[in-house]
């Protein structure tokens, strides 16, 4: 097993916080390793193995009739005295009133409680009612390209190979682990895609025109990067003669977020210091789902690039917007607590150098502004504007 410290140090964190700790991202992303890891952990630091309590609820796994009432009492069972339990939950969401135990545990017992989930059931309106104020929620993403050099840490290819396989096969630990060529990964890749798909949206939200509906989802994934709206979308799909509704846009949208397949970046006005409520962009949960229903188009690279840029912001801890700043568009505003930066990403420069640099010189603060670049040569600093290659911006601890 592969650890990944970032979640274990979150996690560390929050141990012994009376919250229940939730880790949500999309399937395969590695939550119940990060669970693995943890048991590991609360091992060595002594805590009895019998006062851990690690549970599966995975479908294939799970009685279809389980209630929240038997998960209560399964694991009230295995608590033989009043000492402190570690719980242990993967994939909650399968067992339907699963927040009601959780919180019935989390006051009858003296319990330290971490549950994973994939999907919408995980973070339902239940939540809201008997959990307010008591959960914390933990985003879990694909690799980052540090952890990913970590997993082919034995490779004999350079950190420059390593880097062009991050970006065209994705950070899908499954893939990672592996040798795969990229068939093979967009294969697996491909497979993910339709589990989510197909349990996570389609039966659980009975769609019935799955065809309508996979065509604004590609739809969706031709636009990675691009600002777009319902209205768009359904104006698009009426140049192709069907007919669809800004209402099931919108569904479609939303169901696609809780299942974490997309993730929606909203503007920022710099000027008016609002956040807007149009003109939003989407980002993939990972760059191999583009190419995996798309297939791999060195074209689309520069607004997956983006997408990367996008997930390393929100895994270092940052809200992560669109800028607007007039009529001028910076790439990323990311803000954590007091700190800010402003990044634009472009593939080569100095072809496209020009704009980027000029957007960013128009704002008129002293916070750092990155251009992030594939461009091996161009890095440096202009007029406070720092050049940096995209490989050494995915690895920098921190910036400043």
């Amino acid at each position: 097993m592969i650890v990944r410290p970032y979640y274990l140090d979150i996690l560390k964190t929050y141990r012994e916080v009376p919250l229940v700790k939730i880790l949500a991202g999309i399937r395969r992303c590695g939550k119940s390793t990060i669970l693995d890891m943890l048991k590991e952990d609360l091992l060595d630091s002594g805590i009895a193995a019998d006062h851990v309590i690690h549970l599966r609820y995975t479908s294939e796994e799970l009685d279809d009739s389980m209630t929240a009432r038997q998960m209560y009492c399964d694991i009230k069972e295995k608590m033989a005295d009043s000492e402190r339990y570690y719980l242990l939950l993967d994939e909650v969401q399968e067992v339907d009133g699963w927040e009601k135990a959780v919180n019935s545990l989390l006051e009858d017992a003296n319990t330290d409680i971490y549950v994973t989930g994939s999907n919408s059931r995980l973070m339902s309106g239940e939540i809201s009612t008997y959990l307010t104020g008591r959960y914390i929620s933990i985003p879990v993403f694909t690799l980052s390209f540090s952890e990913y050099m970590e997993f082919k840490k034995d490779s004999s290819r350079t950190p420059k190979e390593l880097l062009n396989d991050y970006i065209r096969m994705g950070g899908f630990p499954i893939v990672a682990l592996g040798n795969f060529d990229e068939r093979s990964s967009y294969q697996i890749v491909e497979g993910i895609y339709n589990s989510v798909i197909t349990s996570d949206i389609t039966r659980r939200h009975n769609i019935t025109n799955f065809d309508l509906f996979n065509r604004v989802v590609k739809y969706v994934v031709e636009n990675v990067g691009k600002t777009f709206s319902a209205n768009a979308i359904v104006k698009f799909m009426k140049s192709e003669g069907r007919s669809l509704s800004v209402e099931a846009v919108y569904n479609y949208l939303e169901w696609l977020e809780k299942a974490f397949v997309i993730y929606r970046c909203q503007r920022y006005d710099m000027q008016g210091k609002t956040v807007l409520k149009t003109q939003e962009k989407f980002y993939l949960a990972d760059a191999s789902l583009k190419y995996c229903i798309m297939g791999f188009n060195p074209k689309s690279v520069a607004a997956m690039l983006e997408n990367i840029v996008y997930f390393e912001l929100r895994r270092k801890g940052y809200d992560v917007y669109i800028g607007k700043n007039a009529t001028k568009e910076i790439d990323f505003v990311a803000v954590r607590r007091d700190e800010r930066i402003y990044v634009q990403v472009c593939r080569t420069l100095p072809e496209e150098s020009d704009r980027e640099i000029a957007n960013l010189l128009e704002i008129k603060d002293h916070y750092p502004k990155y251009v992030v670049t594939l461009d091996e040569l161009a890095a440096g600093n202009i007029n406070g504007v720092r050049i940096v290659h995209l490989a050494d911006f995915l690895l920098s601890k921190d910036y400043y």
